[in-house]
């Protein structure tokens, strides 16, 4: 078997040492609607691009690993309504299985170390559940485990983001602010949640990189950015969204995998599609900030 399937842009770029930017694809699978799901997804390949970045967008088709996607294969997996989540532990049966998956924030850092990228950008990563501590994404001791920068706007705001914070402080996963004191919550830029530490340019959290795994340290660097400041949300009032939302998940008993799909529909409903165009518009900005810093650490 193949070990992976490069896009002829993505193969030329690692050959070359050139920056890279992994975008994972649950966001495309099981994250958006359709079709903002395809728009989104071509938007942050975009984003890398027009920061001198290449961008990787890894997933799985007909069981085969793809770090990079061409526009045919981008909305073969955009419209798959048999695509699963591919989580870290999930890999081997997709590939056994031929199944399509799009990756989760876990499986692409997997991916994306084995193909030798060190930049990723997402949205939100998993974390602590609310109501059961015992229910952690694998997320989490992914980003303990991986060397990769990982740019995001924090945790999913559905979950615990308390315990998520406690849990990354516990494993040793540094949580860098750019441009901020505080962990965003995702739809919204304050949690109240201190970051490790704050910079405001993007040259030292490449340079920061360097120095912790220089270390020998083998962590992922979790690096947070606050969602656009015109598509923000009021975090007293996503609380509010996100406690409806999970009253209701209650109620009708979902659990598992297809609670955070739910959850999200909900709160884009309760919202009048309000926190959906937040959540794409700083999917695309941290495409941006992704680009940056893959520039500033190939440099």
């Amino acid at each position: 078997m193949k070990k992976f399937i490069f896009s002829n842009e993505v193969e030329q770029a690692l050959k070359d040492n050139k920056p890279v930017v992994a975008l994972e694809s649950t966001v495309i699978t099981h994250g958006l609607p359709r079709p903002e799901n395809l728009e989104t997804a071509r938007a942050m390949e975009k984003a890398v691009r027009d920061e001198s970045a290449i961008p990787a967008t890894i997933c799985l088709l007909k069981g085969e690993i793809h770090a990079g996607l061409n526009n045919d294969e981008l909305e073969t997996l955009a419209n798959s309504v048999k695509a699963i989540k591919v989580s870290r532990r999930d890999i081997a049966g997709a590939i056994l299985k031929r199944l399509d998956g799009g990756t989760t924030v876990s499986g692409t850092m997997t991916i994306a170390d084995m193909a030798g990228i060190k930049v990723f950008a997402t949205g939100g990563i998993g974390g602590v559940h609310r109501g059961n501590h015992m229910d952690i994404s694998a997320d989490l001791p992914t980003l303990s485990k991986i060397p990769i920068i990982v740019v995001c706007s924090g945790a999913k705001s559905i979950l615990d983001l308390s315990g998520t914070r406690e849990y990354l402080e516990t494993e040793g996963v540094p949580v860098i602010g750019y441009q901020t004191d505080e962990l965003p919550a995702f739809y919204s830029p304050t949690s109240g949640l201190k970051v490790d530490f704050r910079f405001d340019k993007l040259k030292e959290i490449a340079e920061f990189a360097k120095i912790h795994w220089g270390m020998g340290l083998s962590s992922a660097i979790l690096v947070t950015v606050p969602p656009p400041a015109d598509s923000s949300l009021p975090a007293d009032y996503m609380e509010e969204m996100i406690n409806l939302a999970i009253s209701e998940a209650g109620d009708r008993q979902i659990t598992g995998a297809a609670t955070t799909p739910f959850l999200l529909d909900r709160i884009s409903k309760q919202t009048d599609q309000r926190s959906l165009k937040s959540n794409m518009d700083l999917l695309v900005n941290n495409a941006h900030i992704a680009g940056q810093i893959a520039v500033e650490f190939y440099r």
